[in-house]
């Protein structure tokens, strides 16, 4: 089964109160590595960012106006993961937005297997911080770049924390493949979807997108992984 691992970044905590999804990235997971496979975008919410989570992320409105809604770019994205194992931390919290994000589109609800990376950390390491950065620092992860939350970095060192909690290591372009646990399977989600068209990112999001590579790599003396990775 293909797996991807997922992240979001939100107006607000709940989207019960209205709140929507900002940025949604996903990258792809061949076995020990990242492939080059991978989905962003920055996203338009149609509403203002709560004081509290733009502190989190960085992001305001006035930042995302004009850019895609969610309903552009939908179809892509079902696509983008049919079929595959979702792995995101605190998934309940990306899901819901998703799902949310969906019914308001008329959408059926997700029905991909998720393994939920912060219930396997805390059955791992019980009664420890079990945040991205926690285990960052305890699996010996660079993360030093990361002073905002972003999806696409964010899924990026998750896939090194996966690994190295899966099967003890630390570096994607490794080649250790001895497994030392097993991840499970947290729910399984219930969906039909119609035939679904690819979008591809416009001139203006890969710009966007290859300025936060260079921002990162140069705060990380040249370490960026997805530099790294990404093709030229």
């Amino acid at each position: 089964m293909r797996k991807i691992v997922l992240d979001t970044e939100t107006t607000g905590l709940d989207p019960k109160q209205g709140h929507r999804i900002i940025e949604l990235a996903a990258i792809e997971l061949d076995g020990r590595k990242v492939t080059q496979r991978h989905f962003h975008h920055y996203l338009d919410p149609e509403r203002e960012v709560d004081e509290d989570a733009a502190r989190v992320h960085g992001f305001t409105w006035d930042m995302l106006r004009g850019r895609a809604k969610f309903a552009d770019i939908a179809a892509s994205f079902l696509e983008f993961v049919d079929g595959a194992e979702l792995i995101i931390h605190n998934a309940p919290f990306d899901i819901g937005f998703l799902n949310h994000e969906l019914r308001l589109l008329g959408l059926h609800a997700l029905q991909n297997e998720v393994v939920d990376t912060l219930k396997i950390a805390r059955d791992m390491h019980p009664g420890k911080k079990n945040s991205l950065d926690a285990l960052c620092s305890r699996y010996e992860i660079d993360n030093t770049h990361r002073t905002l939350h972003g999806a696409l970095l964010d899924t990026e060192l998750l896939a090194e924390v996966y690994f190295a909690m899966t099967r003890g290591q630390k570096s994607l372009l490794g080649d250790d493949d001895v497994p030392v646990a097993r991840p499970q399977v947290v729910f399984t989600l219930d969906a039909s979807r119609p035939v679904v068209r690819v979008l591809r990112a416009n001139g203006e999001e890969l710009a966007m997108h290859a300025q936060q590579l260079a921002d990162i790599d140069k705060a990380s003396k040249g370490t960026c992984l997805w530099k790294a990775i990404e093709p030229t």
